[in-house]
């Protein structure tokens, strides 16, 4: 058991600085309002593809989903199918709505398909509020992990992964944020795809070993694990599929993070090769880590364990004390590299949101490209800071059950978007005032439901499910009453639903 070396040192600061320097590279110096949020068009379709890929792919889900097959079965991975509901759903309604109306942000949508700034601006607060308690946690979280295996001080850690994600936000804009997402996607992908050949050539049967713990030892499905239950808001492999599938599609639907890179291009061809790309790096990757736990499993069984080997360590500690010098140092990188481009693209969707979807709309002026330039960079740089500082507190203060609330908290916010979303999309009907009480409503139903129902009562596969009923039932018949009160028999704009006006 080697550890972390010197050499592995080196080559994580080499890399973090090569990182740096690919983003200064792709930047372009003389950059004017949207072009900083949506690119020059230059960025090809399989650059943006791996950067929604290096996106959604959080160090959480590095660390935990090997963890989570390691330490029990494969269930969690069910979740991913939940991309084959997800994407076609996305390319065949939304993708062409989007690509039509040539959207700036995810909330510009609502604008136009309600004519309501105000459900713009509630869009982005909602989004901004989630976007940066997501980057606190994600810069938190690698960083205690690296930290107690390196033994480099995790505030150190936080500073650097943050400082480096600013300067190339700041600089470069969307373009460079796209083009180091797609240098930090492809080494996690080559970096845990090695692994996972190096951990089975060392297990004693190989690949055979993993399917007999899928026999023996029940590690691919639990026995009493239901396939389908009739009842959807209680747990089972059909709802984790279902649910997933429409809490993915929220964040393509409705998350700046994510809708900001179809904003690059109108060309929908290029946008469906995106998703589809997309989907197949996610369920592949998912499938790798997966492999990965279940191999750990084994090799421990035949090794001896690792120090600090806790279930969402297990890998980490695999790859500090089993591969190669060098080799360590790399894979080490890509869970910082995991951290820095959910990162970057958080400051830069952020500083778009807060622009494009707030300052713009309650300005009184219209505001030029450079001074929207100048609020971006302005914003994605304290935003940053405050993100760094919210980030060492958590390491700092021991406040687990504070950060499982907060991120249960925020993972209720995308669900309840998608409502609004899906209640503008597929009715003909829906306004401003039935759209605004199916938000207040759904938010008020899922508060409740995370909070105030016990525990295992309500699947959390079934929120988003929930989330959009809520809309509908509430939102169009308050739209339908609010018409024959006011008279009014107006008619969405063109292109702003999925049927042909």
């Amino acid at each position: 058991m080697q550890g972390f070396t010197v050499i592995d040192l080196v080559i994580l600061i080499v890399y973090l600085a090569a990182v740096l320097l690919a983003g200064l590279h792709f930047a372009k110096r003389e950059m004017k309002g949207k072009e900083y949020f949506k690119g020059d068009g230059t960025v090809p379709w399989w650059v943006t593809s791996v950067s929604i890929f290096a996106t959604l792919l959080s160090p959480i889900s590095f660390l935990s989903l090997a963890g989570n097959s390691y330490a029990g079965t494969w269930i969690m991975w069910f979740a991913q199918l939940g991309m084959l509901l997800a994407i076609p759903l996305t390319i065949k309604f939304f993708l062409p709505i989007y690509s039509k109306l040539d959207i700036d942000t995810a909330y510009h949508y609502l604008e136009l398909r309600f004519g309501s700034k105000g459900l713009r601006v509630l869009g982005a607060v909602m989004f901004i509020i989630y976007q940066v308690g997501r980057m606190s946690i994600i810069m938190y979280l690698p960083c205690m992990v690296l930290g107690s295996l390196t033994g480099i001080n995790v505030n150190v850690l936080i500073i650097i992964m943050g400082v480096i994600a600013i300067i190339y936000s700041y600089t470069g804009g969307l373009k460079s944020v796209l083009w180091t997402d797609f240098i930090q996607g492809s080494v996690l992908l080559i970096g845990v795809t090695f692994a996972l050949v190096f951990l089975l050539s060392h297990l004693d049967g190989g690949i055979g070993a993993i399917f007999n713990a899928f026999a023996q030892e029940h590690k691919f499905l639990a026995q009493d694990q239901p396939i389908f239950d009739a009842n959807i808001l209680r747990d089972s492999v059909f709802i984790m599929i279902v649910g997933a599938g429409f809490n993915t599609m929220g964040s393509y639907v409705s998350s700046q993070d994510i809708v900001q890179r179809f904003t690059t291009t109108t060309d929908t061809k290029k946008l469906n090769k995106m998703m589809l790309a997309n989907g197949g790096l996610s369920i592949f990757i998912a499938t790798v880590f997966y492999l990965i736990g279940t191999g750990l499993y084994v090799f421990y069984q035949q090794n001896t364990l690792p120090p600090a080997a806790a279930q969402d360590q297990i890998f980490a500690s695999y790859i500090a004390f089993e591969l190669p010098v060098g080799i360590t140092g790399l894979l080490l990188a890509a869970i910082y590299a995991a951290a820095q481009s959910t990162l970057s693209t958080g400051l830069n969707s952020v500083a778009a949101s807060w622009t494009l979807d707030i300052q713009a709309r309650l300005s009184k002026k219209e505001l030029s490209f450079e001074k929207q330039t100048k609020i971006g960079q302005y914003v994605s740089l304290v935003v940053g800071i405050f993100s760094i500082a919210v980030s060492m507190i958590l390491a700092n203060g021991g406040v687990k059950s504070a950060y499982e609330w907060f991120n249960g908290f925020m993972g209720l916010v995308l669900g309840i978007l998608i409502g609004t979303f899906i209640l503008g999309a597929f009715t003909k009907v829906a306004n401003t005032f039935g759209a605004t009480l199916a938000f207040i409503a759904a938010s008020a139903v899922m508060v409740y439901i995370k909070y105030g129902v016990p525990a295992g009562q309500v699947s959390i596969w079934s929120y988003s499910l929930i989330s959009i009923a809520v809309s509908l039932v509430v939102g169009v018949p308050a739209s339908i009453i609010w018409r024959k009160i006011k008279g009014d028999k107006s008619v969405p704009a063109a292109n702003t639903t999925v049927y042909k006006n």
